[in-house]
Protein backbone atom coordinates (compact mmCIF):
# COMPACT_ATOMS: atom_id res chain seq x y z
CA UNK A 1 0.00 0.00 0.00
CA UNK A 2 3.11 2.50 0.00
CA UNK A 3 3.06 5.17 1.74
CA UNK A 4 -0.59 5.77 1.42
CA UNK A 5 -2.56 5.56 4.83
CA UNK A 6 -5.34 2.53 5.31
CA UNK A 7 -8.97 4.00 4.62
CA UNK A 8 -11.28 2.97 8.04
CA UNK A 9 -14.71 3.28 8.24
CA UNK A 10 -15.52 3.46 12.27
CA UNK A 11 -18.40 1.61 13.30
CA UNK A 12 -20.05 2.01 16.72
CA UNK A 13 -20.11 5.47 18.21
CA UNK A 14 -19.91 4.70 21.74
CA UNK A 15 -16.43 3.38 22.37
CA UNK A 16 -15.44 4.44 18.72
CA UNK A 17 -16.25 7.35 19.59
CA UNK A 18 -14.02 7.66 22.67
CA UNK A 19 -11.40 5.57 21.63
CA UNK A 20 -11.63 4.24 17.71
CA UNK A 21 -11.78 7.45 16.21
CA UNK A 22 -9.21 9.24 18.04
CA UNK A 23 -6.75 6.48 18.07
CA UNK A 24 -7.16 5.97 14.22
CA UNK A 25 -6.61 9.43 13.37
CA UNK A 26 -3.56 9.68 15.86
CA UNK A 27 -2.38 7.00 13.98
CA UNK A 28 0.05 7.94 10.98
CA UNK A 29 -0.55 4.85 8.98
CA UNK A 30 -4.76 5.45 9.00
CA UNK A 31 -7.17 7.73 7.85
CA UNK A 32 -11.06 7.97 9.54
CA UNK A 33 -13.07 8.28 6.18
CA UNK A 34 -16.61 7.41 7.15
CA UNK A 35 -18.70 6.54 10.49
CA UNK A 36 -21.54 4.84 10.94
CA UNK A 37 -24.62 5.55 13.39
CA UNK A 38 -28.48 4.33 12.33
CA UNK A 39 -29.54 7.48 13.15
CA UNK A 40 -28.76 10.10 10.29
CA UNK A 41 -28.59 13.29 12.44
CA UNK A 42 -26.07 11.50 14.95
CA UNK A 43 -23.89 10.36 12.12
CA UNK A 44 -23.37 13.54 10.26
CA UNK A 45 -22.70 15.28 13.70
CA UNK A 46 -20.20 13.25 14.50
CA UNK A 47 -18.45 12.86 10.88
CA UNK A 48 -18.57 17.05 11.42
CA UNK A 49 -17.30 16.91 14.82
CA UNK A 50 -14.26 14.51 13.79
CA UNK A 51 -14.03 15.84 10.16
CA UNK A 52 -14.87 12.94 8.55
CA UNK A 53 -15.85 12.83 4.71
CA UNK A 54 -18.87 10.66 5.23
CA UNK A 55 -21.46 10.15 7.74
CA UNK A 56 -23.42 7.26 6.81
CA UNK A 57 -26.32 5.20 8.37
CA UNK A 58 -26.21 1.45 6.68
CA UNK A 59 -23.22 -1.10 6.42
CA UNK A 60 -24.35 -1.39 3.05
CA UNK A 61 -23.42 2.66 2.35
CA UNK A 62 -20.33 2.34 4.01
CA UNK A 63 -18.84 -0.82 2.33
CA UNK A 64 -19.84 0.88 -0.89
CA UNK A 65 -17.34 4.09 -0.72
CA UNK A 66 -14.63 3.24 -2.59
CA UNK A 67 -12.21 5.11 -0.34
CA UNK A 68 -12.95 2.56 2.81
CA UNK A 69 -10.37 -0.30 2.30
CA UNK A 70 -10.93 -1.35 6.07
CA UNK A 71 -13.60 -0.97 9.21
CA UNK A 72 -13.45 -1.55 12.79
CA UNK A 73 -16.36 -2.35 14.91
CA UNK A 74 -17.33 -1.11 18.35
CA UNK A 75 -21.13 -2.18 18.62
CA UNK A 76 -22.47 -3.99 21.04
CA UNK A 77 -21.46 -7.83 20.72
CA UNK A 78 -24.69 -9.42 19.60
CA UNK A 79 -24.32 -7.04 16.14
CA UNK A 80 -20.75 -8.25 15.94
CA UNK A 81 -21.54 -11.47 13.94
CA UNK A 82 -23.78 -9.88 11.23
CA UNK A 83 -21.67 -6.61 11.11
CA UNK A 84 -18.38 -8.41 10.61
CA UNK A 85 -19.97 -10.73 8.17
CA UNK A 86 -20.76 -8.28 5.84
CA UNK A 87 -17.08 -6.20 5.90
CA UNK A 88 -15.52 -9.86 5.24
CA UNK A 89 -17.85 -10.55 2.23
CA UNK A 90 -16.55 -7.66 0.86
CA UNK A 91 -13.04 -8.21 1.46
CA UNK A 92 -12.34 -5.01 3.73
CA UNK A 93 -10.36 -5.65 6.33
CA UNK A 94 -11.66 -5.52 9.75
CA UNK A 95 -10.67 -4.66 13.43
CA UNK A 96 -13.42 -6.08 15.72
CA UNK A 97 -13.75 -5.03 19.39
CA UNK A 98 -14.41 -8.17 21.66
CA UNK A 99 -15.76 -9.99 22.76
CA UNK A 100 -15.73 -11.00 19.64
CA UNK A 101 -19.38 -12.40 18.69
CA UNK A 102 -22.15 -14.17 20.49
CA UNK A 103 -20.56 -17.84 20.19
CA UNK A 104 -17.49 -19.83 19.11
CA UNK A 105 -19.11 -20.80 16.25
CA UNK A 106 -19.97 -17.74 14.90
CA UNK A 107 -16.50 -16.62 15.51
CA UNK A 108 -14.68 -19.44 14.14
CA UNK A 109 -17.22 -18.96 10.53
CA UNK A 110 -15.63 -15.33 10.38
CA UNK A 111 -12.65 -16.68 11.51
CA UNK A 112 -12.81 -18.74 7.63
CA UNK A 113 -14.14 -15.84 6.32
CA UNK A 114 -11.40 -13.39 6.60
CA UNK A 115 -9.25 -16.36 5.20
CA UNK A 116 -11.33 -17.21 2.32
CA UNK A 117 -11.42 -13.79 1.36
CA UNK A 118 -8.00 -12.15 1.78
CA UNK A 119 -8.89 -9.77 4.57
CA UNK A 120 -6.64 -9.36 7.64
CA UNK A 121 -8.94 -9.36 10.69
CA UNK A 122 -6.98 -8.40 14.10
CA UNK A 123 -8.97 -8.24 17.56
CA UNK A 124 -8.82 -4.97 20.36
CA UNK A 125 -7.09 -7.16 22.45
CA UNK A 126 -5.25 -3.80 23.97
CA UNK A 127 -3.61 -5.53 26.97
CA UNK A 128 -0.33 -7.08 25.33
CA UNK A 129 0.33 -3.18 24.30
CA UNK A 130 0.51 -2.25 27.39
CA UNK A 131 4.38 -1.37 28.61
CA UNK A 132 4.01 -2.82 32.36
CA UNK A 133 2.56 -6.11 30.48
CA UNK A 134 4.72 -6.20 27.39
CA UNK A 135 7.62 -6.59 30.29
CA UNK A 136 5.91 -9.07 32.16
CA UNK A 137 5.94 -11.35 29.20
CA UNK A 138 9.36 -10.72 28.49
CA UNK A 139 10.40 -11.46 32.14
CA UNK A 140 8.22 -15.11 31.59
CA UNK A 141 10.32 -15.82 28.72
CA UNK A 142 13.29 -15.16 30.29
CA UNK A 143 11.75 -17.69 33.23
CA UNK A 144 12.21 -15.14 36.20
CA UNK A 145 9.63 -17.05 38.43
CA UNK A 146 11.12 -20.62 37.33
CA UNK A 147 8.28 -23.31 37.52
CA UNK A 148 5.05 -21.75 37.95
CA UNK A 149 3.32 -22.97 41.08
CA UNK A 150 0.41 -20.93 41.06
CA UNK A 151 -1.13 -17.91 39.15
CA UNK A 152 -4.01 -15.29 40.53
CA UNK A 153 -6.21 -12.63 38.78
CA UNK A 154 -8.34 -10.85 40.68
CA UNK A 155 -10.27 -7.79 38.90
CA UNK A 156 -12.86 -6.04 40.58
CA UNK A 157 -14.11 -3.16 39.79
CA UNK A 158 -17.50 -1.01 40.53
CA UNK A 159 -18.63 -0.19 37.44
CA UNK A 160 -21.78 -1.80 38.18
CA UNK A 161 -21.64 -1.92 41.87
CA UNK A 162 -25.15 1.44 42.08
CA UNK A 163 -27.99 -1.11 41.85
CA UNK A 164 -30.02 2.10 40.33
CA UNK A 165 -27.75 2.07 36.99
CA UNK A 166 -30.59 1.63 34.65
CA UNK A 167 -31.10 -1.55 32.65
CA UNK A 168 -29.36 -1.40 29.41
CA UNK A 169 -28.29 -4.85 26.70
CA UNK A 170 -25.77 -5.55 29.07
CA UNK A 171 -28.06 -6.85 31.56
CA UNK A 172 -28.82 -9.67 29.06
CA UNK A 173 -27.11 -13.06 28.69
CA UNK A 174 -28.60 -13.65 25.05
CA UNK A 175 -26.98 -10.16 23.93
CA UNK A 176 -23.53 -10.76 25.41
CA UNK A 177 -23.96 -8.75 28.33
CA UNK A 178 -22.13 -9.38 31.71
CA UNK A 179 -18.74 -9.55 33.25
CA UNK A 180 -17.55 -12.54 31.64
CA UNK A 181 -17.98 -10.84 27.80
CA UNK A 182 -16.43 -7.27 28.79
CA UNK A 183 -13.99 -8.23 31.15
CA UNK A 184 -13.01 -12.10 30.66
CA UNK A 185 -12.57 -11.96 26.93
CA UNK A 186 -9.21 -9.95 28.06
CA UNK A 187 -8.56 -12.17 30.64
CA UNK A 188 -8.49 -15.38 28.57
CA UNK A 189 -6.89 -13.93 25.78
CA UNK A 190 -3.80 -12.78 28.25
CA UNK A 191 -3.63 -15.92 29.75
CA UNK A 192 -3.38 -17.87 26.57
CA UNK A 193 -0.49 -15.23 25.85
CA UNK A 194 1.50 -14.95 28.87
CA UNK A 195 0.87 -19.07 29.99
CA UNK A 196 -0.05 -20.77 26.91
CA UNK A 197 -3.26 -22.87 26.51
CA UNK A 198 -6.16 -24.11 28.52
CA UNK A 199 -6.05 -27.73 29.72
CA UNK A 200 -9.52 -27.53 31.60
CA UNK A 201 -11.78 -25.26 33.35
CA UNK A 202 -14.12 -24.90 36.47
CA UNK A 203 -17.00 -21.82 36.86
CA UNK A 204 -19.66 -20.10 38.44
CA UNK A 205 -21.33 -17.39 37.17
CA UNK A 206 -23.27 -15.08 39.18
CA UNK A 207 -26.59 -12.15 39.22
CA UNK A 208 -25.83 -10.18 42.50
CA UNK A 209 -28.02 -8.02 41.55
CA UNK A 210 -30.95 -9.30 39.55
CA UNK A 211 -33.16 -6.84 38.61
CA UNK A 212 -31.94 -2.80 37.07
CA UNK A 213 -34.87 0.15 36.63
CA UNK A 214 -35.58 0.62 32.73
CA UNK A 215 -34.40 3.78 31.97
CA UNK A 216 -37.80 5.08 30.57
CA UNK A 217 -40.40 3.82 32.58
CA UNK A 218 -38.44 2.91 35.84
CA UNK A 219 -39.88 -0.04 35.85
CA UNK A 220 -38.05 -3.09 37.65
CA UNK A 221 -36.63 -5.48 34.55
CA UNK A 222 -34.76 -8.81 35.32
CA UNK A 223 -30.82 -9.18 35.05
CA UNK A 224 -29.82 -12.91 33.84
CA UNK A 225 -26.36 -11.92 32.70
CA UNK A 226 -23.03 -12.09 34.94
CA UNK A 227 -21.64 -9.64 37.20
CA UNK A 228 -19.33 -11.88 38.91
CA UNK A 229 -17.47 -14.43 37.51
CA UNK A 230 -15.26 -17.41 39.65
CA UNK A 231 -12.83 -20.03 37.44
CA UNK A 232 -10.46 -22.47 37.94
CA UNK A 233 -8.27 -22.87 35.35
CA UNK A 234 -5.76 -25.82 34.78
CA UNK A 235 -3.15 -25.06 32.11
CA UNK A 236 -1.76 -27.43 29.57
CA UNK A 237 1.73 -27.39 31.73
CA UNK A 238 -0.43 -28.58 34.79
CA UNK A 239 -0.07 -24.60 36.86
CA UNK A 240 -3.29 -24.03 38.92
CA UNK A 241 -5.21 -20.53 38.05
CA UNK A 242 -7.62 -18.81 39.89
CA UNK A 243 -9.50 -15.80 38.47
CA UNK A 244 -11.94 -13.87 40.63
CA UNK A 245 -14.11 -10.52 37.99
CA UNK A 246 -16.60 -8.82 39.44
CA UNK A 247 -17.63 -5.46 38.36
CA UNK A 248 -20.02 -4.73 41.33
CA UNK A 249 -17.31 -4.37 44.32
CA UNK A 250 -17.58 -1.13 45.75
CA UNK A 251 -13.96 -0.56 46.48
CA UNK A 252 -12.55 -3.37 44.77
CA UNK A 253 -8.81 -4.01 44.45
CA UNK A 254 -8.54 -3.43 41.16
CA UNK A 255 -6.68 -5.55 38.33
CA UNK A 256 -4.01 -7.57 39.67
CA UNK A 257 -1.94 -10.40 37.88
CA UNK A 258 -0.14 -12.45 40.78
CA UNK A 259 2.49 -15.60 39.16
CA UNK A 260 4.30 -17.58 41.71
CA UNK A 261 6.97 -19.90 40.90
CA UNK A 262 10.00 -21.77 42.75
CA UNK A 263 12.67 -18.74 41.78
CA UNK A 264 10.48 -15.91 42.30
CA UNK A 265 7.21 -13.93 41.87
CA UNK A 266 5.71 -11.35 39.54
CA UNK A 267 3.20 -9.68 40.69
CA UNK A 268 1.21 -6.79 37.95
CA UNK A 269 -1.68 -4.67 39.09
CA UNK A 270 -3.68 -1.39 39.13
CA UNK A 271 -6.01 -0.18 41.69
CA UNK A 272 -7.03 2.33 38.99
CA UNK A 273 -11.25 2.23 39.20
CA UNK A 274 -11.54 4.75 36.60
CA UNK A 275 -9.29 4.08 33.70
CA UNK A 276 -8.48 0.14 32.98
CA UNK A 277 -5.06 0.71 31.42
CA UNK A 278 -3.70 3.77 33.43
CA UNK A 279 -2.01 2.83 36.83
CA UNK A 280 -0.39 -0.62 35.95
CA UNK A 281 2.72 -1.39 38.12
CA UNK A 282 4.93 -4.32 38.09
CA UNK A 283 6.48 -5.94 41.27
CA UNK A 284 9.19 -8.64 41.12
CA UNK A 285 11.19 -10.63 43.36
CA UNK A 286 13.43 -13.82 43.42
CA UNK A 287 12.65 -16.49 45.87
CA UNK A 288 12.96 -15.33 49.53
CA UNK A 289 13.30 -11.58 48.89
CA UNK A 290 11.20 -8.41 49.36
CA UNK A 291 8.95 -7.10 45.80
CA UNK A 292 10.05 -4.16 44.29
CA UNK A 293 9.00 -2.20 41.87
CA UNK A 294 10.33 -2.76 38.11
CA UNK A 295 11.32 -0.35 36.02
CA UNK A 296 9.42 0.00 32.43
CA UNK A 297 12.28 0.07 29.88
CA UNK A 298 12.00 3.39 27.19
CA UNK A 299 11.83 0.54 24.59
CA UNK A 300 7.98 -0.65 25.71
CA UNK A 301 6.82 3.45 27.35
CA UNK A 302 4.34 4.76 24.97
CA UNK A 303 5.91 7.76 22.75
CA UNK A 304 2.39 9.96 24.23
CA UNK A 305 -0.08 9.21 26.75
CA UNK A 306 -3.64 10.26 26.84
CA UNK A 307 -6.27 11.49 28.74
CA UNK A 308 -8.07 8.21 28.01
CA UNK A 309 -5.93 5.20 28.83
CA UNK A 310 -7.18 3.24 25.68
CA UNK A 311 -5.94 5.58 23.07
CA UNK A 312 -2.26 5.01 23.69
CA UNK A 313 -2.58 0.24 23.31
CA UNK A 314 -5.03 0.77 20.63
CA UNK A 315 -2.68 2.88 18.88
CA UNK A 316 -0.22 -0.25 18.88
CA UNK A 317 -3.01 -2.71 17.79
CA UNK A 318 -3.60 -0.69 15.06
CA UNK A 319 -0.29 -0.32 14.13
CA UNK A 320 -0.17 -4.60 13.82
CA UNK A 321 -2.85 -4.25 12.14
CA UNK A 322 -1.87 -2.14 9.05
CA UNK A 323 1.65 -4.24 9.49
CA UNK A 324 -0.64 -7.24 8.41
CA UNK A 325 -2.61 -5.47 5.84
CA UNK A 326 0.68 -4.15 4.00
CA UNK A 327 2.48 -8.19 4.49
CA UNK A 328 -0.82 -9.68 3.63
CA UNK A 329 -0.93 -11.74 6.89
CA UNK A 330 -2.67 -11.21 9.72
CA UNK A 331 -0.59 -10.39 12.63
CA UNK A 332 -1.35 -10.99 16.80
CA UNK A 333 -3.80 -10.45 17.95
CA UNK A 334 -6.00 -12.02 15.31
CA UNK A 335 -9.69 -13.29 14.53
CA UNK A 336 -7.55 -16.87 15.59
CA UNK A 337 -7.21 -15.29 19.03
CA UNK A 338 -10.67 -14.22 18.90
CA UNK A 339 -11.46 -17.10 18.59
CA UNK A 340 -9.65 -18.59 21.29
CA UNK A 341 -11.19 -16.02 23.59
CA UNK A 342 -14.80 -17.29 22.48
CA UNK A 343 -14.34 -20.69 22.41
CA UNK A 344 -13.37 -20.08 26.27
CA UNK A 345 -16.21 -18.32 27.27
CA UNK A 346 -18.60 -20.91 25.68
CA UNK A 347 -17.17 -23.62 27.81
CA UNK A 348 -17.25 -21.53 30.84
CA UNK A 349 -21.68 -20.68 30.00
CA UNK A 350 -21.02 -25.24 29.91
CA UNK A 351 -19.08 -25.46 33.42
CA UNK A 352 -21.57 -22.94 34.89
CA UNK A 353 -24.55 -24.86 33.46
CA UNK A 354 -23.82 -28.19 34.21
CA UNK A 355 -21.57 -27.99 37.67
CA UNK A 356 -18.71 -30.26 36.18
CA UNK A 357 -15.07 -29.01 34.81
CA UNK A 358 -15.02 -29.25 31.40
CA UNK A 359 -11.92 -30.07 28.71
CA UNK A 360 -10.88 -27.22 26.34
CA UNK A 361 -10.11 -28.62 22.72
CA UNK A 362 -7.08 -28.05 21.04
CA UNK A 363 -7.47 -24.55 18.89
CA UNK A 364 -6.28 -25.83 15.62
CA UNK A 365 -8.72 -28.70 16.25
CA UNK A 366 -11.18 -26.48 16.69
CA UNK A 367 -10.88 -24.17 13.45
CA UNK A 368 -10.35 -27.20 11.48
CA UNK A 369 -14.02 -28.98 12.66
CA UNK A 370 -16.24 -26.60 10.35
Amino acid sequence: MGNSKVGVAVIGTGFGEKVHIPGLQENPNTAVVAVYNRDLAKAKTIASKYNIPHGCTSIEEILALPEVQAVSISTPPFLHYEMASQVLQAGKHLLLEKPTTLTAIEARELYHLANDRGAIANMDFEFRFVPAWMMLSEMLAENYVGNKRLIKIDWLVSSRADATRPWNWYARKDRGGGALGAVASHAFDYISWLFGPIRRLSAKLITTIPDRPDPNTGEMKPVDADDTCMLMLELADGTPCQVCISSVTHQGRGHWVEIYGDRGTLVLGSDNQKDYVHGFRLLAAPAGKNLSEVKIPNRLVFPKNYTDGRIAPFIRVVDSWVKGINLGAAQTPSLKEGVYSQLLMDLTHKSNDTGLWVDIPDLQTFLASK
